[in-house]
């Protein structure tokens, strides 16, 4: 599973939503509740790909991994681009052949202070993609 996290991390570095999405089965769903969004298929994880990876100029860092049961693991990850900075899971469960079924991702925790509609400074993705106006395109 390490080698997957490796390839799917340096997938997303280099901003290439093909790559990325080699890793994944075609029906496969990217649920992220800081997007309010879920993303499915390879059109779906291509769009969240562009979006948030290519978009905000993310680099993601793998911080730890833990398996979570047969055929699923769970990163802590490490997003800085951007918006700033913030720490993030990606929970994935693979299929028997490798590849990527589901990835439950996720912020892990909330910058210290966020910003409101209105005030200035620089948006992170969970604000943009929560629909305060921050950021927004």
């Amino acid at each position: 599973m390490r080698g997957l996290a490796d390839t799917l991390i340096a997938a997303f570095n280099a901003g290439d939503p093909e790559a990325v999405a080699a890793l994944f089965t075609p029906q496969a769903v990217i649920d992220d509740p800081s997007t309010g969004e879920r993303f499915d298929g390879y059109r779906g994880i291509r769009d969240y790909i562009l979006r948030f990876f290519v978009g905000y100029h993310t680099v993601t860092r793998l911080l730890s991994i833990a398996p979570l049961a047969e055929g699923r693991a769970g990163l802590r990850v490490d997003f800085t681009g951007d918006f700033g900075h913030e720490i993030g899971r990606l929970d994935l469960t693979v299929d028997a052949d490798g590849r990527i079924t589901r990835i439950d991702a996720d912020l892990e925790q909330a910058p210290a202070c966020r910003l409101r509609d209105g005030e200035g400074g620089p948006a992170t993705p969970g604000q943009a993609r929560a629909g305060t106006g921050i950021g927004k395109g």
